[in-house]
């Protein structure tokens, strides 16, 4: 059977665990079994527990192909993973945990944290600064004021705009990338060395008229669309990065309903993954590509939960 090309094809094929174990062998291995610990190639396979051990005498001489990627310890099969990885890759929504724990047989709580783990595998690896026409923005992202009742309105909402909700700060390359980060307000000690961070010198840069844009254009092509007077002057607007926060705000506020601030980086991660590679990427591509990217890192629950030891059903 070939390699699939769409989920149900990903579930039929990763059912089989040799299936499962030569598809991550080729990719992470693609020039010949390395041991993780010294990066000697001489190993020996064992077939009956799946795992290979290194001829030099070391620690940790015996290793599966989950060691040193985002499975590492995982006593979910191969067959699981990949198949979440298919569904939180593909799903232009997202996809809740409640629905990868039923699609794939396992609680709640292991599919949330399972999502996670995937979602460390998303983020941005392409390195580089974003250039030519690039769309500068900021959003809050938390509850609505009209959702909550009204004495924990009175007592949580007690100013404008974004209080009690997230700042968040974007910014689109036209035909291109999209990168946002989480900020802790928007002054203009945070946004700027963002910008300067990720953009690079003598672009053309957008921005609303908000003061904390002030003072671009000594590095930069700095035009400003006030958007209380216009949303679109020429090609002087911010509408590709308004678009795109209607779209994660859909993202979160459907499939999500409820995400805590300390873990909406990660969601930010998975959003932005598969708008970056929205374009001449199959489903099977997006996959690959998030598989590629699943080693050298490591998510631990504890480092996930903040060291808690609460054992609460957690939400996405």
């Amino acid at each position: 059977m070939t390699e699939p090309k769409t989920l149900q094809e990903a579930v039929l094929y990763f059912s089989d665990p040799d299936n499962c174990l030569n598809y991550l062998v080729a990719k992470r291995w693609p020039k010949g079994i390395v041991c993780p610990t010294c990066g000697s190639k001489n190993v020996s396979f064992n077939g009956s527990r799946r795992i290979w051990q290194c001829s030099s005498h070391h620690a940790m001489r015996q290793f599966s192909v989950k060691v040193g990627t985002i499975f590492e310890d995982s006593p979910i099969g191969l067959y699981k993973w990949l198949t979440a990885v298919w569904m939180i890759t593909n799903d232009k929504n997202g996809i809740s945990s409640y629905e990868v724990a039923r699609g794939i047989g396992v609680t709640q709580k292991t599919a949330w944290f399972m999502m996670h783990r995937i979602r460390l595998a998303l983020q941005d690896e392409t390195g580089g600064k974003l250039g030519g026409e690039v769309e500068v923005d900021e959003t809050f992202i938390g509850g609505r004021a009209r959702n909550v009742h009204l004495d924990k309105r009175q007592e949580k909402i007690t100013g404008t705009g974004g209080s009690g909700k997230v700042a968040v700060m974007g910014m689109l390359e036209r035909k291109g990338r999209v990168r946002t980060k989480v900020v802790p307000n928007v002054r203009k000690r945070q946004l700027q060395p963002i910008v300067q961070e990720h953009v690079a010198a003598g672009s053309n840069v957008f921005t609303d008229a908000l003061q904390s844009y002030d003072g671009l254009d000594r590095d930069y092509i700095h035009s400003v669309i006030d958007h209380a007077e216009a949303y679109v002057k020429e090609n002087v607007h911010t509408n590709g990065l308004e678009n795109y926060w209607s779209l994660l705000k859909r993202t979160i506020r459907g499939t999500y309903v409820s995400v805590e601030p300390f873990h909406l980086f990660r969601y930010l991660d998975e959003q932005a993954f598969r708008f970056n590679n929205r374009e001449d990427f199959a489903d099977r591509d997006r996959f690959d590509l998030a598989v590629s990217q699943i080693i050298g890192k490591r998510l631990t629950w504890n480092r996930l939960t903040g060291k808690s030891q609460d054992l609460q059903t957690p939400v996405d």
